[in-house]
């Protein structure tokens, strides 16, 4: 499964990217997210591996992230990997006008096991998170200026 979302973020690139590019303001425009765990290679960098646990509904997952290219504000590409999942996010950010950055996501998902036929029968709701987490970073963003 493929699918684009993008979002238009009223502030400048620079000050996009330096809120996006940060690890402590994941907690602040993901509240699903419990907990984000360097595990290996440099921080934040191409190669690094990071364990996330995130709170759905009433049960817990558990992803393993991994920076496969970075070159911001132009790409910004990640693996997620948790049990039955395999998606990969490319990320890329626009300078629509000098106070407006555009976000476009793409991503690309592949299922096994049971997620199959989670991914059959709601296809629609993974476009819907994808977009819900672009929308509360613009929120996040905009708010701290």
């Amino acid at each position: 499964m493929k699918y684009t979302n993008e979002v238009s973020i009223d502030l400048q690139i620079k000050r996009v990217i330096e809120l996006f590019d940060s690890e402590e303001n994941l907690f602040e425009w993901q509240p699903e997210l419990i907990s984000f765990e360097h595990l290996s290679g440099n921080k934040g960098e191409v190669g690094a591996k990071s364990k996330l646990l995130y709170k759905m509904g009433k049960r817990e997952v558990e992803m393993t992230e991994t920076i496969t290219h970075k070159n911001l504000p132009e790409a910004f590409n990640l693996v997620y990997e948790a049990k039955g999942v395999w998606n990969e996010m490319n990320n890329s950010f626009i300078e629509v006008e000098p106070s407006k950055t555009k976000w476009v996501s793409h991503s690309e998902f592949r299922f096994a096991g049971f997620m199959k036929l989670i991914a059959f029968l709601m296809p629609g709701s993974f476009k819907k998170q994808s977009q819900l987490a672009l929308d509360r970073f613009k929120l996040f963003a905009e708010s701290k200026g």
